[in-house]
């Protein structure tokens, strides 16, 4: 097996859907900008996740209408940076 092949950076991080506002919090190396207040009372890096199983038409069995206007120019928003 290769060394060094792993990241060794994995720390607590919160990933939250930003559709419905789901947060959880596990390990991760995932780079991150902002942090969040916890339900422990800890502060931890935040990554928004789009969706995520609590809010996936497979997973919950509904479907819902999406917004592609929306979405169409969330993307060229984030990406107009780069």
């Amino acid at each position: 097996m290769k060394k060094d092949l792993h990241p060794t950076s994995y720390r607590p991080v919160v990933f939250k859907d930003m559709s419905n506002e789901y947060a959880f919090l596990t390990k991760s190396c995932v780079d991150t900008k902002e942090t969040i207040q916890w339900e422990d009372g800890n502060e931890y890096p935040l990554y928004k996740l789009e969706i995520s199983h609590t809010s996936h038409p497979f997973y919950t069995g509904k479907m819902k209408l999406v917004d592609t206007a929306g979405r169409i120019d969330k993307f060229k928003n984030r990406y107009a940076k780069k």
